[in-house]
């Protein structure tokens, strides 16, 4: 009888245990400090960098716009914008999300598209690009 209430128990232990990976258990080195940002340079056919209007970028597993704590107001860089930054690294998969970046050049009014595939996760450091253009260019 005793033998049949200890395997009665580990049983019922067994069965209660989750199998789910806890997020806060992940398998990786100590992350540094520093934060990462992903951007695409909109360029004019001459390749110079240009300002575009009505820019967005839509993670298109979610559908959910894109805006970094970086704003791409703040750009040095003529036409460079910032598509993702780390504030967005929970919110991408750890096997990349399809991000379409979308600009419309105010000289011709030409509108141009890409898709960037970014990677991230719980238990990434920092986003990552996996592939995608650096740069769009106006006709």
């Amino acid at each position: 009888m005793r033998k049949l209430s200890i395997l009665l128990m580990l049983a019922v232990s067994l069965v209660s245990c989750d199998k789910e990976k806890d997020p806060t258990d992940c398998q990786q080195m100590t992350c540094d400090a520093s934060f990462s940002m992903l951007g695409i340079s909109f360029t004019d056919k001459d390749g110079k960098g240009v300002a575009v209007k009505d820019y967005s970028a839509i993670n298109l597993r979610t559908g959910e716009e894109i805006k970094p704590a970086i704003v791409a107001s703040l750009n040095l860089v003529p036409g460079y914008y910032v598509v993702i930054d780390d504030s967005y690294r929970k919110k991408v998969s750890a096997t990349g999300d399809d991000i379409k970046v979308t600009g419309t050049y105010e000289a011709t009014g030409q509108t141009k598209t890409a898709t960037l595939k970014v990677a991230g996760g719980e238990c990434a450091c920092h986003v990552t690009k996996i592939s995608g253009p650096d740069k769009v260019a106006f006709d």
